[in-house]
C-alpha cells in the first residue's frame, strides 16, 4: 500500500512459507472410472459376436468352421484386461474364419466352373468327378465324366457327364 504521508510505499508483511500439502488431509487414492472403457469394450465385443453369427449364417451348411466362444471362468464380471483379451480372441477368430471362408469359396467357385466346362467339353475332362460337397452344397449328388457305352465309348472317344440323382434311400 502506498503511504502517501511518508512519501514511500509500504511493503506487505512477509508470509511464512508453509507447505500446503502438510495441511491438507490425505485423501485415499481412487481408481479411475472404468465405466466408459467397459461400455466401449462391451459394445466392441457385441459387434464382433454379431459379425461372427452373421458369418455363421452365411456359411451354413458348410462344415469345418469353429464357432464356439470359450468360457472365461464361469459367470462373473470380467475385468477390463479380460474383456480386452476376449475382444482380441473374437477379432482373431473372425478374421481367420473370414479368410478360411474366402479360400473355400474360391475353391467352390473353381469347382462350379469345372462343372460348366465338363458339361461343355466332356472329352477334355475324362474321369473327373465333382460332388456337391466340392461346390459347398448339401447332398450326395455328383457330376462324373464317363464314356458312353463303356469300353466301346472309351475307344470311340464318346464321353458324357453323368449326374447322379443324389443319396440312395435307406431302407
Amino acid at each position: 500500500m502506498p503511504d502517501i504521508a511518508a512519501g514511500r510505499t509500504a511493503k506487505p508483511p512477509r508470509a511464512h512459507h508453509v507447505r500446503s500439502s502438510s495441511l491438507l488431509p490425505v485423501l485415499p487414492r481412487t481408481a479411475p472410472d472404468e465405466r466408459p472403457a467397459r461400455r466401449t469394450m462391451l459394445e466392441q465385443i457385441a459387434r464382433l459376436e454379431s459379425e461372427l453369427s452373421q458369418l455363421f449364417c452365411s456359411t451354413w451348411p458348410r462344415q469345418g468352421f469353429e464357432w464356439s466362444v470359450s468360457s472365461r471362468g464361469g459367470p462373473r464380471v470380467l475385468s477390463l484386461a479380460e474383456l480386452e483379451a476376449l475382444r482380441d480372441d473374437l477379432a482373431d477368430r473372425l478374421s481367420q474364419t473370414r479368410r478360411s471362408l474366402s479360400d473355400r469359396t474360391y475353391v467352390e467357385d473353381q469347382n462350379r466352373r469345372r462343372i460348366e466346362t465338363m458339361l461343355l467339353e466332356p472329352d477334355q475332362h475324362k474321369w473327373i468327378r465333382v460332388s456337391n460337397e466340392d461346390i459347398g452344397e448339401p447332398g450326395c449328388r455328383h457330376w462324373h465324366v464317363r464314356p458312353r457305352w463303356g469300353v466301346l465309348g472309351m475307344l470311340m472317344s464318346w464321353w458324357r457327364v453323368r449326374i447322379s440323382s443324389g443319396c440312395p434311400l435307406a431302407i
